[in-house]
């Protein structure tokens, strides 16, 4: 089955060292070389893509490219065995939408071993409210979980919790039966009731998180989740109690680590590094299966913005600016 009527893509160019964004009509004889094609439904945007379609720290280094680091559709020209025209599938990570050619169009074609089929209980539209944020909050429960730490071994701090890793990582930490703390930038109090809709038990906005700590804190964390880095991450390892663990999986405060040894070597903590996008296909699935059965029921309203590819570049630039909250889905038939 071949389709080869034009579609909607987001461009971005590079035009004297700065990245423009154009919606352009594209022909699937233009798209990149792989063994699947897949009508996308939905893509989402998340940090890394704000930073790619704003020109922010050189994400993007080989133009046109075709941002959108996710997508979910279904495949409509095949030669994988795997994945037959009409099986649903989901991408997300794999340098798609930054080294190739990603999920901001209708028409995408990739490489059958970035795909994993849509998880049961997962719809195209709920795979992109979860999306690469969603993927990476699970790995980093699973991390905990292997770690030994259970909803019963107290309260589990989420740091930047009102993005889309935060976000998602309360939501799923509380329907898991942890008991969640989330952390939130000082001025922002309006996300406030939105963290304790979405599970939080309780809001803490310390000004004291962006500073120095001492190298041993009191301990008040069985676990955490930190998308933060920096001094936000060196604090939390310095409050984690004995035989703790914390996940890091961003660096929204920096890529720094102003910390000391001392909770390793004196209260066992343990640090867990979180990565999305070269994870291997088997936790990936694995990964994915358990969001479908911890979503599957799960109205989306509270934690999703639906926008349309025109929309792209204003909600970026917002995204860069820290006025986000939760996750956007981007309909790119919209």
């Amino acid at each position: 089955m071949k389709h080869d009527h034009p579609f909607k893509a987001l461009v971005l160019t590079q035009e004297d060292g700065k990245t423009q964004c154009h919606l352009q009509e594209l022909s699937i004889a233009q798209l990149p070389a792989g063994d699947v094609t897949v009508k996308v439904d939905y893509s989402s945007l998340n940090y890394k893509d704000a930073m790619a379609v704003t020109g922010t720290g050189r994400i993007v280094r080989d133009f046109p490219m075709v941002p959108g680091i996710d997508l979910a559709g279904t495949v409509i020209d095949s030669d994988a065995p795997d994945y037959p025209v009409g099986t649903p599938v989901v991408l997300t990570g794999w340098s798609v939408g930054e080294r190739y050619w990603g999920g901001y169009a209708q028409v995408q074609r990739v490489k059958s071993e970035w795909l994993v089929p849509l998880a049961s209980g997962l719809d195209s539209f709920k795979a992109m409210a979860i999306g690469t944020a969603g993927l990476t909050a699970m790995l980093c429960v699973m991390e905990l979980e292997a770690a030994g730490i259970g909803p019963g071994s107290g309260t589990v701090l989420v740091t930047g919790a009102s993005g889309g890793v935060g976000s998602v990582a309360v939501a799923l930490l509380a329907r898991l039966g942890y008991r969640v703390a989330a952390l939130v930038q000082p001025g922002r109090e309006a996300v406030h009731p939105y963290l304790i809709s979405l599970g939080a038990s309780e809001v803490l906005a310390g000004a004291d998180w962006a500073q120095a700590s001492k190298p041993l804190e009191n301990q008040r964390w069985a676990g955490a989740v930190d998308t933060v880095g920096s001094a936000v991450l060196a604090r939390v390892l310095a409050s984690t109690e004995y035989g703790g663990a914390v996940a890091a999986c961003g660096l929204a405060g920096g890529v720094d680590l102003p910390a000391t040894v001392m909770p390793f070597i004196l209260r066992g903590v343990r640090l867990l590094g979180v990565d999305s996008v070269m994870c291997p296909v088997a936790r990936r699935r694995e990964a994915w299966e358990r969001l479908g059965r911890v979503y599957g029921d799960t109205p989306f309203a509270d934690i999703v913005m639906t926008a349309g590819l025109g929309q792209v570049p204003e909600l970026a630039a917002r995204m860069m600016a820290g006025g986000n909250r939760g996750r956007y889905v981007i309909d790119v038939n919209q």
